[in-house]
């Protein structure tokens, strides 16, 4: 069975690495939607940003997203705000296992408290920012989720095989309830 693997989450959730290492694992080719954006612009997310907004960022990141989960075989790390667009939930639901990276709040400050490449924490407070995105996307994660996954400070290793395992258990699953 061939199976696209997509990953969402909020931005420091390690959607990029453990996707990358899981991608790695079950030779599959690994693609980011942000990365694919900057590769496409040739700009960095902040420069689309200040040039176009948020809501031209938001139409280039559905355009590749379409585009991305209609190839197989793939794992793909969609950008932390892919949730909020009804039609990229409908996407990932239809075209893949999807996999939430849940990290608490503080865990994701230390990881992205450095970045400068993420426009929406670049605040006075980014860790109220944080809590805010969580607030307002968490729901949209769970709704589209087939599997939640935590991953706390946990080694990339040990996180990239739980979610082999439970994967794995969401194929069979699948395997025995079509077969009826």
């Amino acid at each position: 069975m061939v199976t696209n693997i997509i990953f969402v989450g909020l931005m420091g959730a390690g959607k990029t690495t453990v996707g990358r290492a899981l991608a790695k694992n079950l030779k599959k080719t690994f693609y980011d939607t942000d990365l694919e954006i900057e590769k496409r612009t040739g700009v960095k997310i902040p420069t689309i940003f200040e040039m176009e907004g948020e809501a031209g960022f938001r139409k280039r990141e559905s355009a590749v997203l379409d585009e991305l989960t209609g190839l197989s075989n793939v794992v793909l790390a969609t950008g932390g705000g892919a949730v909020l667009d009804e039609k990229n939930r409908s996407l990932m639901k239809t075209r893949g296992i999807v996999v939430y990276l849940r990290a608490d709040i503080h865990d994701l400050y230390l990881r992205t408290r450095h970045d400068r490449n993420r426009p929406l924490l670049q605040t006075a407070d980014p860790q109220s920012k944080l809590r805010e995105l969580f607030a307002i996307r968490d729901p949209l994660y769970r709704e589209v989720a087939d599997i939640v996954v935590d991953t706390g400070s946990q080694p990339v290793a040990n996180i990239v095989g739980k979610i082999q395992t439970l994967i794995a258990k969401k194929i069979s699953e699948k395997a025995t309830t079509d077969s009826l």
